[in-house]
């Protein structure tokens, strides 16, 4: 099988992906792919650090607004618009860069690897969810580690939507979320893939860039556009409502606490993506590495 050549940019928030995304494409002759889980959603723009128009530089850029803010979206979706994304760019004889921080994305588009196909279940998710309020997350994970210690090993009890998820596949399969995993298979990949991760020599380095992006964003409109989506129902959305920059304005519009603290919670959380990030990607080999 000949494989599609991708050149891939992956590494943590605030890191330069775009940029450097913009400058191979313009180098190669490509266009973009985001790899981003957020930058998907319409009106979600200062808050993702979404690329202006005039950041693109004229690089057509596609899986960017996408989605209203009502609808869930999914590594398997992601997956499937990416392949007739990149089908749709090796067609017009351009090459495909995908750029972004969503390791999950990125890693099952490029590795082939076959996703367990469940069922969604709404009304399940709403009650798991609902537990979760009621009885706090470390209870809701508490379940999980019954049932399945494997995957709870592998997900923070702060994070409540995929613990909700793996428990909604036992629900639904009789199967463990692990027991699912072993048996998706992988498949060889369709792609000959170029990774090319950016990285700082110090995590410091990504802090501060993270603190100073956060500050333009609020000198960009920021809460105007949370204020803006919340009144759209985004604190009731399925994905779109748990986005860092976003969230964090809910307590400050019901008057738990003030703006200064909303910024403070922007950048701590960013902070902890971004180490995740560096954890999930450092992780994967890369056929090349820039440091800054």
């Amino acid at each position: 099988m000949e494989k599609i050549p991708l050149f891939v940019v992956v590494g943590p928030t605030a890191g330069g992906k775009s940029a450097y995304a913009i400058q191979k494409a313009t180098e190669l002759g490509g266009e973009i792919i985001s790899g981003d889980s957020m930058q998907i959603y319409r009106e979600m723009d200062i808050g993702t650090a979404k690329p202006s128009k005039e950041e693109m530089e004229g690089i057509p850029h596609h899986l960017i607004d996408i989605c209203d803010i009502t609808e869930p979206f999914s590594a398997a979706r992601f997956v499937t618009l990416a392949k007739e994304a990149i089908k749709d760019v090796v067609s017009r004889g351009k090459v495909p860069i995908i750029a972004g921080g969503t390791g999950l994305y990125i890693d099952t588009l490029v590795s082939g690897t076959e996703l367990s196909a469940t069922e969604d279940d709404p009304v399940l998710r709403e009650r798991l969810f609902a537990e979760a309020n009621e009885f706090g997350a470390d209870a809701l994970h508490a379940k999980l580690a019954e049932i399945d210690p494997e995957s709870a090993s592998a997900i923070h009890p702060n994070n409540v939507k995929r613990v909700v998820r793996a428990l909604e596949m036992y629900y639904n399969t009789g199967v463990t979320k692990s027991e699912l995993d072993r048996r998706s298979k992988l498949r060889e990949s369709e792609y000959d893939a170029h990774t090319v991760y950016i990285i700082p020599r110090e995590r410091e380095t990504i802090y501060n860039r993270i603190d100073a992006r956060v500050d333009v964003m609020f000198e960009m409109g920021l809460e105007k556009e949370v204020e803006a989506l919340v009144a759209k129902g985004l604190r009731k959305t399925p994905t779109a409502s748990q986005a860092i920059g976003y969230k964090e304005f809910y307590p400050y519009f019901d008057g738990l606490y003030g703006i200064d603290s909303v910024k403070e919670a922007i950048c701590l959380n960013t902070r902890h993506y971004a180490k995740r990030q560096l954890t999930w990607f450092n992780r994967k080999p890369a056929d090349e590495i820039i440091y800054i």
